[in-house]
């Protein structure tokens, strides 16, 4: 990890997620050790970072925490706001900043939908899934609410390495699709590993009686990845490319309907 302080005592660090770095600038010592810690195996050593943004800290009761997330575009640069973060951020300059509470989870919202916009020029996505890699090759886990994707995730065999329990990074890189660990984690708490692989599937889940594996049409499956996708910005021009790359995702991916039982031996057909 690299870091320094500036003349102004601004310290700063890389964040590298999906092969993006992102460098982030704080003059708060304390959050900024908080950052560290909560992007532990994603700070990268390198000086390159594609946008900067720099945090300032609100202090408490300065910003609303019951405002919704709003995504919004004008002339040129994006609005970002929620309870407890508003943002600025321009493209063009690939420089933004954020004012928001002194919780790191603040700035994860931040950067997971900073990531929505450049992935979906790009072809890829954040998905609400559970990805592991297993024999050099990465498995999605989706589903709504309660089908599984942590129980799948706590099941996986030694030899899968988990990136995932919550949000999975699809990018479309070297002719095909990968997945990437991400610092985004669910229930299970656990940090995944910052690796990526090429996708070999992805399953849709249901709890059932036994385990069976379907595979889905190729509409049935872009519904569903559709139904998955994060993605937040009111944008016309890019929900449209969103949509592109979902039906392009599933035109190129298999993608099957897992049903399992929540037991170890649903992982015996996923090799």
């Amino acid at each position: 990890m690299s870091s320094s302080a500036t003349a102004t005592e601004r310290f700063d660090a890389v964040i590298e997620i999906g092969g993006l770095p992102i460098r982030i600038r704080v003059d708060d010592p304390a959050f900024f050790r908080l950052l560290r810690e909560r992007y532990a195996g994603f700070v990268t050593s390198s000086r390159q970072a594609r946008f900067e943004f720099e945090i300032d800290l609100a202090p408490p009761g300065l910003i609303s925490e019951d405002e919704e997330v709003s995504v919004r575009r004008d002339s040129g640069r994006w609005f970002l706001a929620r309870g407890d973060f508003h943002a600025e951020w321009n493209a063009s300059s690939a420089r933004g900043r954020i004012r928001q509470t002194a919780n790191p989870y603040s700035i994860d919202a931040v950067l997971r939908i900073v990531h929505t916009l450049l992935l979906a020029r790009e072809g890829g996505f954040l998905l609400h899934a559970a990805s592991a890699v297993r024999n050099s090759r990465a498995f999605l886990f989706t589903g709504v609410s309660g089908a599984g994707k942590t129980t799948i995730a706590s099941l996986a065999p030694k030899d899968a390495v988990l990136l995932t329990d919550e949000i999975s990074y699809v990018r479309k890189q070297e002719g095909g699709y990968f997945a990437f660990g991400t610092p985004f984690s669910g229930e299970l708490a656990k940090v995944g590993e910052n690796i990526r692989a090429p996708i070999a599937a992805l399953y849709v889940l249901a709890k059932g009686p036994q385990n069976r594996i379907e595979p889905l049409a190729d509409a049935e499956a872009a519904r569903a990845l559709l139904s998955n996708i994060l993605f937040f910005a009111e944008d016309a021009e890019l929900v449209q490319l969103v949509f592109q790359s979902a039906c392009e995702f599933v035109g190129r991916v298999p993608v099957y309907r897992l049903t399992f039982v929540p037991d170890e031996r649903v992982w015996e057909g996923i090799a």
